[in-house]
């Protein structure tokens, strides 16, 4: 059976205005400056650690700032809606015999939140995403639990479909490309530069060249 990667944010979702409005009211409680807009588009899809670190806050207060992201997720979680395009393009790769398992960067727990949320958990097979305590947080990492999950043979082919560039790096560890996701954060010519096989306009195309490319 072929396993189809997913990325849940900017790839699946539209959840921009939940994680901006978190972050900025994240340094606005602990005093920060607050990143620019431009900035702060790139929170979205990265490890929430990596994005902090890199924009002003100090190593020392890096578990502080983390806690207090997540208590202003817990609701800012379903500020979240999917891309018109997206269930259709998920059953048409499951009626092609595809098995689905999302594997993202976000907080498992909160992953599983947000896809029963939005009505996605009945339309893919599993959920795998980084562990609370930060132990499992690259994409690869997280990469690694979705293909424990899947308990597919190794030999069979696989693709994962992402918006950035931490996707396409994540998935080639293993040895698997990455449809990108055009629709979603990544800056012009991102994808194409980190490597991915192909980039995909919209989600209407995206069952089509999944397929093409498991063969």
């Amino acid at each position: 059976m072929s396993l189809v990667l997913l990325d849940l944010d900017g790839t699946l979702t539209d959840s921009a205005p939940g994680i901006l409005g978190s972050i900025r009211s994240t340094y606005a409680e602990l005093g920060i400056p607050t990143p620019s807009e431009a900035e702060l588009r790139g929170f979205v899809g990265p490890p929430l650690g990596e994005n902090l670190l890199g924009h002003g806050v100090p190593a020392e207060r890096l578990d502080q700032a983390i806690a207090t992201y997540r208590r202003f997720y817990a609701t800012g979680m379903f500020d979240n809606a999917v891309y018109p395009g997206i269930p259709e393009a998920l059953a048409a790769l499951r009626d092609a015999g595809a098995r689905l398992v999302v594997a993202t960067s976000k907080p498992e727990p909160f992953a599983v939140r947000i896809c029963a949320h939005l009505d996605l958990t009945r339309r893919v097979d599993a959920i795998a995403g980084a562990s609370m305590d930060g132990r499992r947080g690259t994409k690869s990492q997280v990469v690694a639990r979705a293909l424990s999950i899947a308990g597919l043979d190794a030999a069979g082919p696989r693709i994962m479909v992402g918006d950035r560039e931490h996707d396409v790096h994540g998935a080639g560890e293993h040895g698997i490309g990455t449809v990108g996701a055009g629709w979603g954060y990544a800056e012009p010519g991102e994808l194409v530069t980190a490597g991915a096989v192909e980039v995909v306009a919209e989600p209407s195309g995206l069952a089509q060249a999944v397929l093409t490319r498991l063969g």
